[in-house]
């Protein structure tokens, strides 16, 4: 099975991108983040023509998240368990093709201010996913979150950490949070693949996200990693390949996000 997990900045403006991406890979399953519309308006014929069947948790001009399926979707949840007072729409799971347990995820992005009013709700978001993961990581069953975590995990995911220490998305408090949710029992499934073998060596990951603001950052590879597959120790065994597809930030009308892909075996 072929997982694509994809901040797409706008369902509906990134059509094109899209339609090349799952030609391209042919995937099973796509853990969409900021489709940035309700479900009355999101583009489900576009899908469906290609054999997808659509869940979606949407919001008006922010936000918003869906998975696109051509496998079962069952036991669907729609935002995140252990935060239901949370006004934004950023998390949605569902068990595919009867058997792992998958969610779409945007994490707050924390704003511009360490310790202001958005950074401190993307610190209680993340105490929250911590207590759900931690609940169905009780289940007997494979769990995969793929989407926009907004954290950068450590330096070797950063183009400069000079520029970026302690700002947000880098930060002590964040990177921390994230690597709660790995102690719950999640591995980083790209850092996984990535770090094998590379012993003492200090290397760049894959980049995940250019800014918009630099129309060079692309061309300079200036990013940062954002966008993660955490999966349980059930899952990890059955997921053979992960790669970034950064080709997809020069197509027309981008993203600032690059598609995360995961390939799994059969589950047992």
């Amino acid at each position: 099975m072929k997982i694509i997990t994809w901040n797409v900045n706008s369902v509906r403006a990134r059509l094109g991108c899209i339609s090349n991406v799952i030609k391209g890979e042919c995937p099973d399953v796509l853990l969409l983040q900021e489709i940035k519309c309700m479900e009355n308006s999101f583009p489900f014929s576009f899908f469906e023509d290609m054999g997808f069947v659509c869940r979606v948790l949407g919001q008006k001009s922010y936000n918003g998240v869906a998975i696109v399926s051509k496998v079962s979707v069952e036991d669907v949840a729609m935002g995140l368990p252990s935060f239901p007072e949370d006004p934004s729409a950023r998390y949605i799971e569902a068990v595919v093709a009867g058997k792992i347990r998958i969610a779409s995820l945007y994490v707050p992005n924390g704003g511009l201010i360490v310790n202001g009013e958005s950074y401190v709700y993307k610190l209680n978001f993340l105490d929250k996913l911590a207590e759900h993961l931690l609940r169905i990581n009780g289940y007997n069953e494979a769990i995969i979150i793929g989407g926009d975590y907004n954290i950068a995990p450590d330096n070797r995911d950063v183009y400069d950490e000079k520029i970026w220490h302690e700002k947000v998305c880098c930060t002590t408090k964040e990177r921390h949070s994230l690597t709660n949710l790995k102690n719950i029992g999640f591995a980083d499934v790209l850092e996984n693949f990535f770090d094998k073998d590379e012993g003492n060596r200090v290397k760049k990951r894959p980049f995940t996200w250019w800014d918009y603001k630099s129309k060079s950052s692309f061309a300079k590879n200036t990013g940062l990693r954002l966008d993660l597959f955490l999966a349980n120790e059930i899952a990890t065994s059955i997921i053979e390949d992960v790669k970034v597809e950064a080709s997809t930030r020069a197509m027309e009308k981008p993203s600032d996000h690059a598609p995360v892909i995961i390939t799994t075996k059969e589950a047992s």
